[in-house]
């Protein structure tokens, strides 16, 4: 029997009309509120659409935050794939962990995503994280970013790769003052850089919250979006892909070719180290199992697994590695405190480990201690400062991997 032909039309009806009644009376994802698209092509991804085409197989990675953990627009964009490529045996590669932004995930890149073999097409969103996690620090959102890229296409120069940002109020309320979000602008200069696809869907709900189609708070319902903001995102990355694969396909697939770096110091060797090749100087152990005794949160993957674990003012470790910069994978629930490092002797300085969600959640936590080495040999302190600063009193570091870049 003869499968009948989808077109781009019928495919994009066919990943909105299942939600049906979650749609807001006004919103159309087919009507442009400013009468423009709200993604960049670029370079596009053929490769990834002759490897679905001709091979029937594709290898698809989701690397993101809570928001591509918690499934929905990832969900349904996986069901896209399957109804535009029904002959294709495609492997997702579910790599969502909530909390995360650019800067974890170029460390854990290797571990959640290449690891599984090479990737066709890679979606990447850390707007809305590194907007919350590390909002003083734009250098480390473009590194974060140009790490996860590079370091795939040095994996592998065919993998394509489409940039999501996603939204949230502070997003939304840049734009309407007339600014580009920081995290927003550092990760399209990776895009830029590269030739990736992106998507702003930040940009595309506030226009459209501002025409008036939906609301914030009765529609979309928070950062973490409703069931009608997820599908409001898969309609728009099917409007993306849909244009994406409009051409024939490529006769050969073509690998991307490498810039300059946007960013010397960006984590594009970033990896994580094992705990267990690091020093005790004294005061930590290494707990096989961790888990909290205070009845606080905790993230899967970084609970009841080792960990290097210190309580007490002035405990230390040290780590040796070759590159230019380094780091600390933490759980920082309501003990962390301040702590301080020292690379190859050199002066003492101070990181306060301890955010903004600590009081009631131990909480992954990436730490750069220092980014900008001269390329070689290095050795890392690490000891537990006394005291905590005015937000509290603790002296907890929990570390389960090293950074190394």
């Amino acid at each position: 029997m003869t499968r009948p032909r989808l077109t781009p039309l019928m495919l994009l009806s066919a990943v909105f009309s299942v939600a049906g009644s979650i749609l807001a009376a006004t919103y159309d994802p087919n009507v442009l509120p400013k009468g423009h698209e709200y993604f960049e092509l670029r370079d596009g991804i053929a490769n990834a659409q002759l490897k679905f085409e001709r091979e029937k197989t594709g290898r698809i990675a989701f690397l993101g935050g809570s928001i591509t953990a918690g499934g929905g627009w990832r969900d349904h964009t996986m069901k896209y794939f399957q109804a535009k490529f029904p002959q294709t045996k495609f492997e997702f590669i579910g790599a969502g962990i909530s909390s995360m932004g650019s800067v974890p995930h170029s460390f854990r890149l290797e571990r959640d995503v290449l690891s599984k073999g090479p990737v066709d097409l890679l979606f990447v969103e850390a707007a809305v994280n590194d907007t919350s996690n590390i909002p003083d620090q734009p250098d480390q959102m473009l590194r974060g970013m140009e790490g996860v890229v590079r370091h795939a296409r040095a994996a592998n120069p065919l993998t394509d790769i489409i940039h999501l940002h996603f939204v949230m109020p502070p997003h939304m309320d840049d734009y309407n003052q007339g600014r580009v979000p920081t995290s927003i602008a550092q990760h399209e200069k990776v895009a830029v850089a590269y030739g990736n696809p992106s998507l702003n869907l930040a940009r595309e709900v506030t226009d459209r919250i501002n025409a008036g189609e939906f609301t914030w708070e009765k529609d979309f319902k928070g950062l973490h979006p409703s069931a009608f903001g997820h599908q409001l995102y898969a309609n728009s990355i099917a409007r993306m892909l849909n244009a994406a694969f409009a051409k024939p396909a490529a006769t050969t697939a073509k690998p991307h070719a490498l810039p300059a770096l946007v960013d010397a110091r960006s984590y594009v060797r970033g990896r994580l180290g094992n705990i267990a090749q690091a020093r005790i100087v004294k005061g930590f152990t290494l707990e096989p199992a961790w888990k909290p005794t205070d009845k606080k949160g905790t993230r899967e993957g970084f609970v009841a697994v080792p960990a290097l674990v210190g309580t007490e003012p002035g405990a230390e470790f040290e780590f040796s590695f070759t590159g230019t910069g380094a780091g600390l994978f933490i759980a920082s629930g309501p003990d962390a405190g301040r702590i301080e490092h020292s690379v190859d002797g050199g002066a003492w300085r101070a990181t306060d480990t301890f955010t903004h969600w600590s009081a009631g959640l131990h909480l992954p936590w990436a730490v750069i201690l220092d980014d900008g080495l001269k390329d070689g040999p290095h050795t890392v302190k690490v000891r537990i400062a006394a005291g905590h600063d005015a937000k509290g009193t603790g002296t907890a570091l929990r570390v389960f991997h090293l950074l190394l870049n």
